[in-house]
């Protein structure tokens, strides 16, 4: 449970008791109680089982798969994966791979609603960019949605963090995008669900590290699907 949880749960069973002794009547108790029910479940945090392997690279959050686009960024092209996270979704962030985090930047802006492409860019967001120690570099995007008023990063500039380690969260509904190496080999499609930490969205092996190197990657052909173990749950 994100500690998040706890505070509106327990204040708002706290309210429904005082409610419940003001009016004499319980009834009018039920209704903050089943809105601290909500929230002790939507800040639920699950244990998850992290993948070992080299080069994999694991979904950031819960939700369903929306898109997988190459996109133009200054650096040359990126393949970049969206994934909607709605309110009935685990909402604790964790990093795509392990390494170093070279750039954490906070981006004010609008509350469109997350399915919508625009919200990539105009919304809300949290962007960081995460080094691994092999060369890898992945950035992920926490975009806040129609509903999400408050993005939650914990780690700083300069932090180590482990492949699946959990990072920070969104509040309510939002989207949270990945952007790859245009030589990564993507392993989910859209309209699928994935789990954050354990579902693995795309590997890079030892060709694609290679060619991942320079600034603009060339294009591979379609590599072997890696075989995935699982470490402890964390």
């Amino acid at each position: 449970m994100v500690r998040d949880g706890y505070i509106y749960g327990l204040s708002l069973l706290t309210v429904a008791a005082a409610v419940a002794w003001a009016t004499g009547n319980w009834a009018w108790g039920i209704a903050p109680v089943l809105l601290a029910a909500f929230f002790l479940w939507f800040f639920r945090d699950p244990q998850r089982m992290i993948p070992a392997g080299n080069g994999l690279i694991v979904s950031p959050g819960d939700g369903l798969v929306t898109e997988t686009v190459t996109i133009s960024t200054p650096t040359g092209p990126r393949q970049r994966i969206s994934i909607f996270l709605s309110v009935f979704d685990v909402h604790v962030n964790r990093s795509p791979i392990g390494g170093v985090l070279s750039s954490v930047r906070y981006q004010k802006g609008q509350y469109l609603n997350a399915m919508n492409p625009a919200s990539a860019d105009r919304n809300e967001q949290n962007v960081v960019t995460v080094r691994g120690a092999d060369g890898l570099e992945v950035t992920f995007k926490q975009i806040a949605g129609l509903l999400a008023r408050r993005i939650v990063f914990v780690p700083k500039q300069g932090d180590l963090v482990e492949r699946g380690q959990r990072v920070g969260l969104i509040k309510f509904g939002s989207r949270v995008d990945v952007l790859l190496p245009s030589v990564a080999v993507v392993l989910v499609k859209v309209g699928e669900r994935v789990k954050g930490g354990e579902s693995v969205l795309a590997s890079m092996g030892e060709i694609e590290m290679a060619f991942a190197a320079p600034a603009i990657a060339t294009e591979l052909g379609a590599a072997a699907v890696p075989n995935v173990t699982y470490g402890e749950a964390q």
